[in-house]
């Protein structure tokens, strides 16, 4: 679980109390009430744009997605203790969180759960600093490259033809109708370029190193088309 966050840095808040309170663990609190606030209130807010971010990132960027994909996606990302817990580490959070005293001697600075905590309370608190768009500048990029990871994964087992016959039946009544328009290479390296037509229109067209592979390709890009009102 990896995202390059060398260009990626810690928001700049305008108001340094909210970002205090952001990296105030209980333990620290605990030792100094006179700081006000742990940063839990945070943590939940934190969490809930997060989920609303995140859902609006894969909804735009995986269109051939259904419901179920996109929640398990979105669940993978932001319900992923670990996955929170590098992007602090990576951002350099281990080193910012204020910890009590036995916390600290206890090394929890590197515990994944408070880690990862302790992001979503930064995410929280920069949402109330600064607004939803500038957390979305932040958390987009820092998002995209493990999105993309997960989604590969989870794309190569998308029935992308089950899924275009299902939307032709319903929206023109007729079934997709696939062939090879092309092949190339070797005989031991071959590529075939498959398309797929609703009657005379030609909804997608995809390549592959088998046929099967070629039309599962073409029905993936005609989702994408008939997504964006093709």
């Amino acid at each position: 679980m990896y995202t390059d966050t060398r260009e990626i840095k810690l928001p700049q808040f305008r108001n340094s109390e909210l970002w205090q309170k952001a990296l105030t663990h209980r333990s620290y609190f605990n030792e100094h009430p006179e700081v006000g606030e742990d940063n839990e209130r945070l943590e939940f807010l934190g969490d809930a744009v997060l989920g609303f971010l995140v859902g609006n990132l894969l909804y735009e960027r995986y269109p051939q997605m259904q419901e179920g994909q996109l929640s398990s996606l979105r669940s993978a990302l932001v319900n992923n203790e670990r996955q929170l817990a590098e992007f602090a580490l990576q951002l350099g959070i281990d080193r910012a969180v204020r910890l009590g005293r036995g916390a600290e001697q206890e090394g929890s600075s590197q515990n994944p759960d408070l880690l990862s905590d302790t992001f979503e309370a930064i995410i929280g608190a920069y949402f109330l600093d600064s607004g939803i768009e500038a957390v979305r500048e932040f958390v987009e990029p820092l998002f995209t490259t493990v999105a993309d990871k997960f989604a590969s994964q989870s794309l190569s087992n998308i029935n992308f033809k089950g899924q275009f016959q299902e939307w032709a039946l319903a929206n023109t009544g007729k079934n997709p109708q696939y062939s090879i328009i092309d092949e190339s290479g070797q005989d031991h390296a071959k590529v075939f370029t498959a398309e797929v037509r609703l009657g005379e229109r030609q909804y997608g067209v995809g390549k592959g190193k088998s046929k099967k592979t070629a039309e599962k390709r073409a029905a993936e890009a005609a989702l994408k088309f008939v997504s964006r009102g093709g």
